[in-house]
């Protein structure tokens, strides 16, 4: 069993409509892109996953948006109050020394807004780019964002003129799929961040199963365990 972690929270903020950032403090010791925490939010006992927006120093910084009791639980703590989770957990993302376009739908924006961190840091070369519904969803940070339309639209151009090495991208399974077919199509490699709700978040329960072609055969693998971060191409995509 993993370890359940005992934090408090430092801060909380709106970012967005419906859409609030909070700050952790921990004594995790380090946390990567692609990775989440899964939040235990009173009275449900089901724990809630989030990908992981920013750490420092003990600090686990994650976006969440509002869409029920538990994400209103959230809402309703305080500075300096206690926060229950369990993490960091999953496989993150895995670029080393390359150009890397990176896409964020929705939400979907918070696991790629730290790898772009992470690659700023190693000055190794990004460009982000994301996409929202509305104007007032839109969540800062991208060097380009698409309000009201498709933002895999936008790729192949940016393809051509970035010339990315790698695709890393999280959001809603359609914008994956579709982001996973172009990457192919222009022969580059994608890493995709799965969004799914979890049950256990530790790859016991098998509801989060979805099936990847590895070893010249089709496998089963868990979204929390396995990933969240795939390779597209591995993805069996319906």
């Amino acid at each position: 069993m993993e370890k359940i972690q005992k934090g408090t929270v430092k801060n909380i903020e709106k970012i967005a409509k419906d859409t609030f950032k909070i700050e952790i403090q921990s004594n995790v010791k380090n946390a990567f892109a692609g990775q989440f925490i899964s939040i235990l939010c009173p009275p449900k006992t089901l724990r809630r996953p989030f990908s992981i927006r920013g750490y420092k120093d003990g600090v686990i910084e994650v976006f969440f948006k509002l869409k029920g009791e538990g994400t209103n639980y959230i809402k309703s703590l305080k500075i300096g109050d206690n926060i229950d989770f369990l993490g960091p957990l999953g496989q993150g993302f895995r670029v080393e020394n390359k150009r890397v376009l990176l896409v964020g739908a929705g939400i979907g924006i918070a696991p790629v807004l730290f790898l772009k961190d992470e690659l700023n840091k190693k000055n190794v070369q990004s460009f982000l780019i994301s996409g929202f519904k509305d104007d007032d969803e839109v969540i800062e940070g991208s060097d380009k964002t698409v309000v009201g339309g498709s933002v895999v639209d936008y790729l192949p151009e940016l393809i051509e003129k970035f010339k990315p090495d790698v695709i890393c991208s999280c959001g809603p399974h359609i914008v994956l799929k579709l982001i996973s077919e172009l990457a192919q199509k222009y022969n580059i490699e994608a890493q995709v961040a799965m969004e799914k709700v979890f049950a256990c978040q530790i790859g016991v329960c098998r509801g989060c199963v979805i099936q990847i072609q590895k070893d010249g055969k089709v496998q089963n693998a868990t979204i929390c365990h396995d990933g969240p971060v795939f390779l597209g191409s591995e993805v069996v995509w319906n």
